[in-house]
C-alpha cells in the first residue's frame, strides 16, 4: 500500500506564499501551478513529533512497559502521514475536480483529508464501561465561579456516577444550589483563604486572585476534614473524559479511569501529583507512551496531601505547583492513556475568562510564569497570543521509586473495562 498522504486545507485561505514558505522546513514543491488552478505544496510530516520533555524518554525504547505492568492495555502505533500537502484552489470547479481525483468528498467545512481515505472506527456511539463499576477512592472537588448554568465538569462526573464537591463563593451559593445534580455537594469557600493567599504580586485584593484560594481550601478539607491521603481537584470546564489506545480516543462512561490513575500513582513513594493529559495534546495517530514523568499537570489534578506545598500565584498555579514539586525531587505523572476533554478557558463564560482573560489577555499570566521560574521559562507567541514556554527536561532525572511493599503484577489489567456501542457490548 502506498504511504499515506494528508491534505491540509485548514490554513490556506489565510496564508500567502511568503507565509507558507516560512512555515515549512524545506523548500516547497509547486506542482503544475502555472498550468492549472491547482497548487500543491509539499510539507514535511512531523512524524513522531514529541514534546521536549518526552525526547529523552523515547530514546530508551519502550521504557514505560516496566512501569505499566498491571495497568490497562495500551497499544499506540505510529500512523502519522508520510507527507503532508497544502492544497490551494481558485474556485469550486477545481475543488470538485480534486475531489473526483482523490475520490473523496470535500465540503465547505473540510479542514483536511487522508489519501488513501482514512478508515476510522468512529467513537461517537462508543463508551468504555467497567464490569467492576470502579469509582475514585479519593474525594473529587471542582472549584467553580460564575458557571452554575454550564457546570461542564459537574455534569460529566454526574453522568459517570462520580460523587463530588463543588466549591463556590457565598454570593453564588443559591444559584448553584438551584442548578446542581444530586451527585454534587456544595462547599462554601471561606473568604479567609482569599485574604491569606499568596498571589505572587503586589496587587493584593484589588483584583481576583483566581482559583488558587479555593484549591487550598479543597486541600485542607480533604486532608483535615476527610482525613484523605490524596484528593482530586478539577477545573469547571471539562466536557468528558476518555481512554486512548489502539490509536482511538473513546469516551468513558464511569469512573474507572480515575481508579487506574490513583492505583498507578500510589505505587511510588515520591510521586506527588498526577492527572490526565488534554484531549487535544495526545495525538491519535502519534506513537506516544501511556504516560510521561516530570511535566506539568493541568486542570485535573490528583494530589498527595502530605507533601509540603499549597497553591500560590494569581495565574498559572498548576504550572508553578508542578515545578516546585519537581525542584524538590518529587515526580509528577501525566497520563496519555487517559484524557480530559478540557474546553479552552476563553471559550466558556465565567471562571478565569471573566476574571482575567477578557480584560487583559494572556500576557500577565505568562509574564508571571517567567518571573517566578526564569531559569526554565521564556515568553513566546502561540496560537496568535502571548504564551510561555517551559523547559521540563531539567527534571528528567527525577526517578520514580516504587514503594518497598509494592510488587507489580505482570500482564494487563483492564479493570473490567470494555466498549459498549449504543449501549450494547462490542
Amino acid at each position: 500500500m502506498a504511504e499515506p498522504l494528508a491534505f491540509d486545507f485548514s490554513q490556506t485561505a489565510a496564508l500567502d506564499d511568503d507565509e507558507i514558505a516560512q512555515s515549512v522546513s524545506e523548500p516547497m514543491i509547486a506542482l503544475n501551478s502555472d498550468e492549472t488552478a491547482l497548487e500543491i505544496v509539499a510539507v514535511p510530516s512531523n512524524g513522531n513529533a514529541k514534546e521536549p520533555e518526552q525526547v529523552a524518554l523515547f530514546e530508551k525504547g519502550e521504557w514505560w512497559e516496566e512501569h505499566w505492568k498491571g495497568m490497562p492495555e495500551f497499544i499506540q502505533e505510529d500512523k502519522m502521514p508520510f507527507k503532508t500537502l497544502l492544497v490551494h484552489f481558485e474556485d469550486q470547479e477545481d475543488i470538485d475536480a480534486f475531489s473526483a481525483l482523490v475520490q473523496q468528498k470535500i465540503g465547505p467545512d473540510t479542514k483536511s483529508i487522508w489519501h488513501p481515505e482514512a478508515e476510522i472506527a468512529h467513537g461517537k456511539h462508543k463508551k468504555y464501561v467497567s464490569t467492576a463499576h470502579h469509582l475514585p477512592k479519593y474525594p473529587v472537588y471542582i472549584v467553580s465561579k460564575g458557571r452554575w448554568e454550564t457546570r461542564h465538569t459537574s455534569r460529566t462526573l454526574h453522568q459517570l456516577g462520580v460523587k463530588h464537591f463543588i466549591v463556590v463563593e457565598q454570593q453564588e451559593f443559591n444559584s448553584y444550589k438551584a442548578a446542581i445534580d444530586d451527585s454534587a455537594t456544595l462547599l462554601i469557600l471561606d473568604p479567609l483563604y482569599q485574604e491569606a493567599y499568596d498571589a505572587c504580586d503586589d496587587l493584593g485584593m484589588t483584583k481576583s486572585k483566581g482559583p488558587g484560594p479555593a484549591r487550598n481550601f479543597v486541600w485542607d478539607h480533604a486532608q483535615n476534614v476527610l482525613k484523605s491521603e490524596w484528593h482530586w481537584v478539577m477545573d469547571d470546564n471539562i466536557d468528558g473524559f476518555a481512554r486512548l489506545t489502539d490509536n482511538l480516543k473513546t469516551f468513558v462512561a464511569d469512573g474507572t479511569m480515575f481508579r487506574c490513575m490513583e492505583d498507578f500513582c500510589e505505587r511510588y513513594e515520591n510521586v506527588a501529583m498526577g492527572g490526565p493529559n488534554y484531549w487535544m495534546f495526545a495525538k491519535r495517530k502519534q506513537k506516544i507512551p501511556p504516560f510521561i514523568f516530570n511535566t506539568r499537570i493541568y486542570s485535573c489534578n490528583l494530589i498527595r496531601n502530605d507533601v509540603p506545598y499549597r497553591w500560590r500565584g494569581r495565574y498559572n498555579e498548576d504550572t508553578d505547583l508542578s515545578i516546585r514539586m519537581m525542584r524538590d525531587g518529587f515526580v509528577t505523572v501525566q497520563f496519555n492513556a487517559f484524557l480530559q476533554n478540557k474546553l479552552t478557558t476563553q471559550s466558556v463564560a465565567g471562571g478565569c475568562n471573566a476574571e482575567f482573560y477578557e480584560k487583559e489577555g494572556t500576557g500577565p499570566k505568562s509574564e508571571m510564569q517567567v518571573r517566578l521560574h526564569p531559569d526554565i521559562s521564556r515568553l513566546t507567541e502561540r496560537f496568535g497570543r502571548i504564551h510561555h514556554y517551559v523547559d521540563y527536561s531539567v527534571f528528567e532525572h527525577n526517578i520514580p521509586k516504587l514503594k518497598a511493599d509494592v510488587q507489580l503484577k505482570s500482564g494487563v489489567d483492564n479493570y473490567g473495562m470494555f466498549i459498549k456501542v449504543n449501549g450494547a457490548q462490542l
